[in-house]
């Protein structure tokens, strides 16, 4: 029984290898119809020639300015021959109307067809007018703010000529060493998902056809989030199991949301870069998902196969990226110089060349560049929209609802108007640019509102000294952030001041380059002389509020034992400044919670709420079970923690179960009163266990959360619906399954939450 019982549980595993492995093989794509091409993309299909058809499978970097002269040698002029003679479908990094205009004609009247181009960009979080960072926007958890800071980035870029964003990032990643953390949605595939989805919808709008909308692309598929130890560009090695319930969900959330294209990643996956991988680009992503965008590699991603050491030359990288789906080539100059070949020797078929150019056509069809190839190019709509006053509003909106409180013990937040003698220290305090954040392109630098700024906005008296600089040298998105590991000049001056004060703010953290694209991380705590500083004010006037800015979770344990007041400001853009006043200043009623969990210490890392139980989960009175010997397996702050100036309870947790009704297959109902003395709004969260499974489940998962706005002393009563999907999960072969059994029901104001109620469904 024991060996039929091994047999019955591996069949999956190997079914899914082998769909894994059959992705290098080079001459049997499986090409699915693209979904209703128009007659237009379908007459354009039959009067391309193969080198246009290519083309449009063609990406190309801005490569010259548009107003100037036509490029005269060199490769600029080598791109211009190709954008004239039809051989170019994209370009990337090209922003502004003219710009947009020259370039377009050129495609549009010089071309023998006239197909106009797509104009990419990375719209991360804002355009001119910058929103938080992603994953700061994710701790509001609050998705229609997130949708309409969306929205206004979609208005702006449209605006500056702009109709393709890289965006959004939904890889989900445990690990905060990882510096792309700051670009997603966190560690958990449910709250990654709605927010995927709603930033998608953000981006696109009702109509995509619409002069103010943008096209989406979800990336990166898949996995890259799981790079080994956090570091940029590395291998990725997971289960299925992981594959498929953790990293694979805020995809198809995207895809069912309508995003017109997903870009695939740097990484492997088993073994397999996902740029040649044709389990998750055509039997994934096309065939199960039934996906009716196009693919994009990302940048210099087919190229890249060569080093990855599954393609021999870049002619072979290119046979295996087009026979695998990738239907775009971004920057690797692959398709350009050995796809004409690939299908004139028949390594190629000439069914994947229409199958992608299809794809390609039908997301300009569906943005209407067809019908007016200048609908971006409104030299009004550029001049009034970027940095619209409006947009600033909703900029200080998601500001304010993505900071987290993480203590207030003493209640010293927040600040009285009449409070006296308050100290600022810190180099971010007075910084206009690093609360940019990274991956913002097309805004200014030093724009942001600075939170010297935002407290002389509110006329609070203060006096400040930087106490150190955080960063040697003018720093760039491209350069190396140079940290200050030494000068400690300033802290004398800084310690002189704190004496002096009641109260000191203290405003620490990463330059905003310290995060993203290549910025990995081994040490989570303040970089450069930070900490000395932090130290040495507290020895001479304990009483400090911290307030940290980063792109990522920062081990903050040495603070959270020493200070009685934090505030995760993360990067919040354009209006940091103001948004930060309005919490320390108690305008505003902190309601952010962490997207991510924060480590105690580096060796946690990976951490997070919803592992699976160990088969010796302890604790016990021996050594052998599975804990560290020098520090606890608890997190600092758990996923979906954050407080408030007032104070919630949660009572009356109930759960009932619908078996005649699919759609409501469970109700969960809670009581949550505000106990404290001011207007609030919480989170409330909604956590599952499903106790004994086919395939070990995880202790916690999100299922359900809901912004619940309360005055002081009121109560109101939650009701989360679960419909039968949301209690089951994938099996090894990614069909989703559900077994009855025995289920635990969690409700409170983060992952922890111990109000709990079971329910055997059968």
């Amino acid at each position: 029984m024991n060996i039929l019982r091994t047999i019955t549980l591996a069949i999956p595993v190997i079914f899914t290898w082998l769909l894994m492995i059959n992705c290098s093989k080079k001459n049997t794509p499986v090409v699915q119809e693209t979904p209703n091409p128009t007659n237009r993309i379908e007459k354009l299909l039959q009067e391309m020639t193969l080198e246009e058809k290519i083309g449009q499978m063609t990406q190309y970097n801005g490569f010259w300015d548009a107003t100037g002269p036509v490029p005269n040698g060199g490769d600029a002029k080598w791109k211009y021959d190709h954008l004239r003679s039809g051989k170019v479908g994209a370009v990337l990094n090209v922003s502004g109307v003219e710009n947009v205009r020259k370039m377009q004609e050129v495609a549009v009247k010089e071309s023998r067809l006239g197909i106009p181009l797509l104009f990419g960009l990375d719209v991360i979080h804002g355009h001119k007018t910058v929103s938080p960072i992603p994953l700061a926007e994710s701790a509001s958890w609050d998705l229609e703010a997130i949708k309409e800071s969306a929205r206004m980035a979609a208005i702006e870029a449209s605006a500056r000529g702009i109709n393709w964003t890289f965006a959004p990032m939904v890889d989900i990643s445990r690990d905060a060493r990882w510096g792309r953390v700051m670009e997603g949605g966190g560690e958990d595939p449910y709250l990654g998902s709605q927010i995927g989805k709603a930033r998608v919808q953000g981006f696109q709008g009702a109509d995509l056809s619409a002069h103010n909308t943008i096209a989406a692309t979800a990336k990166h598929l898949a996995g890259y989030g799981f790079s080994e130890s956090g570091r940029d560009y590395n291998t990725v090695d997971v289960g299925t199991s992981t594959l498929y319930n953790v990293i694979l969900p805020p995809f198809k959330a995207c895809v069912d949301a309508g995003v017109s294209s997903v870009m695939n990643s740097f990484n492997t996956l088993n073994g397999i870069p996902a740029t040649g991988n044709h389990f998750l680009q055509r039997d994934l992503l096309n065939g199960r998902w039934d996906f009716n965008g196009f693919v994009v590699s990302d940048w210099g991603s087919i190229k890249e196969m060569i080093d990855h050491g599954h393609a021999a030359d870049l002619e072979d990288a290119t046979i295996k990226a087009a026979n695998a789906g990738s239907n775009m080539d971004m920057e690797s100059y692959a398709y350009v110089n050995h796809l004409k070949k690939a299908v004139e020797e028949g390594k190629v078929k000439m069914e994947v060349i229409d199958d992608a150019v299809r794809r390609i056509l039908n997301i300009k069809e569906q943005l209407g560049l067809f019908d007016d190839p200048y609908r971006y190019c409104d030299a009004a709509r550029e001049k009034e929209l970027p940095n619209h006053k409006d947009h600033h509003a909703t900029a200080l909106d998601i500001a304010r609802k993505s900071i987290v409180l993480l203590k207030n013990n003493k209640n010293n937040l927040p600040l009285s108007t009449s409070q006296k003698s308050i100290a600022v220290i810190g180099p971010l305090a007075s910084d206009k640019n690093s609360p940019l954040g990274s991956w913002r392109f097309g805004s200014d630098d030093n724009t942001a509102i600075s939170v010297l700024e935002g407290l002389d906005a509110q006329n609070i008296s203060y006096k400040y000294e930087k106490g150190a600089e955080l960063v040697t040298a003018k720093t760039s998105f491209l350069e190396e952030v140079k940290v200050n590991e030494t000068d400690k000049s300033g802290f004398d001056a800084a310690i002189k001041l704190a004496k002096e004060s009641e109260v000191v703010i203290m405003v620490l953290g990463e330059h905003g380059f310290q995060s993203g694209e290549g910025r990995s991380r081994t040490k989570l705590d303040f970089p450069g002389v930070q900490q000395e500083l932090l130290e040495a004010v507290h020895a001479v006037n304990p009483n400090i509020i911290l307030v940290v800015m980063s792109g990522r979770p920062l081990v903050l344990t040495w603070a959270e034992e020493n200070l009685p007041a934090i505030v995760q400001s993360w990067q919040l853009g354009t209006q940091s400044g103001h948004a930060i006043t309005d919490v320390l200043m108690g305008n505003y009623n902190p309601s952010g919670k962490l997207p991510m969990t924060f480590p105690r210490s580096v060796g946690q890392i990976p951490i997070y709420y919803n592992a699976l139980k160990t088969g010796r989960p302890g604790p016990i009175d021996l050594v052998f079970w599975s804990h560290y010997i020098d520090e606890s397996n608890a997190p600092l702050y758990p996923f979906g923690y954050g407080l408030s100036y007032t104070n919630f309870k949660y009572s009356n947790l109930k759960t009932t179960h619908q078996a005649v009704d699919q759609a409501n297959f469970v109700k969960v109902t809670v009581t949550l009163k505000n106990t404290g003395k001011r207007a609030g709004r919480e989170v409330a969260q909604l956590y599952i266990r499903d106790l004994v499974a086919s395939i070990a489940r995880p202790v916690k998962e999100l299922k359900g959360f809901q912004l619940v706005d309360l005055d002081a002393n009121e109560s109101k009563t939650i009701e989360f619906t679960l419909h039968k999907d949301d209690l089951s999960f994938y099996d090894n072969e990614g069909k989703l399954i559900f077994e009855p059994g025995k289920f635990e029901f969690f409700v409170g104001g983060d992952s922890n939450a111990s109000l709990q109620e079971s329910l055997v469904i059968e």
